[in-house]
């Protein structure tokens, strides 16, 4: 089922340091409004109803309903500025987006059947997850809720890469953009812990023997 997000926001005239303490007091959070070729609108929030929504994985890569002045425009979270220790967030940022413009956002991977995977219910392996989110750019209408992998042919010492990814239509890697030199690893199957340290024990113990070999046979020649 697909979340959606309202975000009620009001205007502020007042600007500073010291007006945004004040409406921290009073419970409201500083923000503002930009993009989408329209004027940048300085706004308030509620902080604990935004700190309720920051809860949410899905807040951070959904397109948002700002309700402001009797019009509703959509937008996505672009920043949040928190306190280093303090459940208190500071400032939030919200980008306008257009329907025919593209949108560079950080969504959610979702991994599938890691119990189930070749790698782990047969080769005992363990699942290595080497990213949780890619950005991906797209239309606001493409924005996928999150990415799912199915790992469940994944075997032991194989790696998923985000080129092997499968992105909804209309969606590209940011990342892939660069160059193939950032096709990071997504997820990999490692070899159980014990078994490494035997098949390394096995290795150094064959390099032992093939040494003491060549050392006999060297002698042998004298």
């Amino acid at each position: 089922m697909s979340m959606s997000f309202t975000v009620e926001a009001e205007k502020r005239d007042e600007q500073g340091s010291s007006a945004s303490r004040r409406l921290r007091r009073a419970g409201k959070l500083p923000a503002i409004l930009y993009g989408a070729d329209k004027d940048a609108v300085a706004i308030t929030l509620d902080h604990n109803a935004m700190v309720h929504n920051l809860k949410e994985d899905a807040f951070y890569s959904h397109i948002l309903d700002v309700k402001l002045d009797g019009n509703t425009e959509k937008a996505i979270l672009r920043d949040v500025q928190r306190h280093p220790f303090k459940p208190t967030i500071y400032h939030v940022d919200l980008m306008r987006v257009s329907a025919d413009q593209a949108i560079r956002v950080s969504v959610p991977l979702h991994f599938l059947n890691e119990e189930d995977c070749k790698g782990v219910k047969l080769g005992g392996g363990m699942i290595s997850r080497m990213l949780n989110e890619i950005e991906v750019e797209c239309l606001p209408g493409n924005l996928p809720e999150s990415i799912e992998i199915d790992v469940i042919d994944l075997d032991v010492g194989e790696t998923l890469h985000i080129s092997e990814l499968k992105l909804p239509e209309g969606v590209e890697s940011v990342a892939l953009m660069h160059g193939e030199e950032y096709d990071y690893a997504v997820v990999s199957i490692l070899l159980p812990r014990s078994a490494k340290a035997e098949e390394e024990g096995e290795e150094a113990a064959g390099g032992e023997e093939a040494a003491d070999g060549a050392e006999g046979e060297s002698e042998g020649k004298e």
